[in-house]
């Protein structure tokens, strides 16, 4: 699957510290690193050639935001209310996504690489293009997903949700998987590996000898 980069003008970066987000406001051309910002509640900001690193967000809300040729790199936004959020051509780096709501929000050509992403919330989502490479998915809510093309790649699974989400072509076969919460309809098409198989038997409620 082809997903397109950011499409970013690092030679227009400014670096500027950033102390606190507003509402409503257009953050372009901009390097913010090195913060720690808690306790944010905005809405409608929109980032357009920006790269954050090492920027860690705490106790925030930031809905209906959206994320244009944007790369996070070593960024933790844990437990950040991310709902209905817009990205596109955006990548997450080695970041810590533990329990952070994407809820409702719209991907496409979006990189998750490397990524720390456990419980997660996915679901209602719309994702066109979007990868998960090495990442930890431990109790993410993938459920009712309109879904676009969706990889993962060497991902682990465990206790995953993807009721209601279609994954016919979804390949799975070199992701780390255990009691996944979904329905036979759901499964249709899938693509597993051979040792996955007893996994995928007991959510039919089979019993393999």
């Amino acid at each position: 699957m082809k997903i397109e980069k950011p499409k970013l003008q690092e030679h227009l970066l400014e670096p500027e510290p950033i102390y606190t987000l507003e509402s409503k406001t257009e953050y372009r051309d901009r390097l913010i690193e090195n913060v720690t910002l808690d306790l944010q509640e905005v809405s409608k900001v929109s980032f357009e050639n920006v790269v954050f690193r090492h920027v860690t967000i705490l106790e925030s809300s930031m809905e209906h935001c959206e994320f244009t040729d944007v790369r996070f790199e070593h960024c933790d936004f844990s437990n950040v209310n991310l709902q209905n959020s817009f990205m596109h051509r955006t990548e997450w780096v080695n970041c810590k996504l533990v329990g952070t709501d994407f809820s409702g929000s719209r991907w496409q050509n979006v990189s998750v690489l490397q990524s720390v992403c456990d419980y997660g919330n996915f679901r209602f989502g719309h994702f066109k293009q979007v990868e998960y490479f090495e990442c930890s998915l431990i109790g993410a809510d993938f459920a009712y997903l309109k879904l676009q093309k969706i990889a993962y790649g060497a991902c682990k699974l465990d206790q995953v949700t993807f009721t209601g989400t279609a994954m016919k072509g979804m390949d799975l076969s070199d992701c780390e998987l255990d009691a996944l919460v979904l329905t036979i309809e759901d499964l249709a098409g899938c693509v597993i590996a051979p040792h996955q198989a007893a996994t995928f038997a007991g959510l039919m409620g089979l019993i393999i000898k």
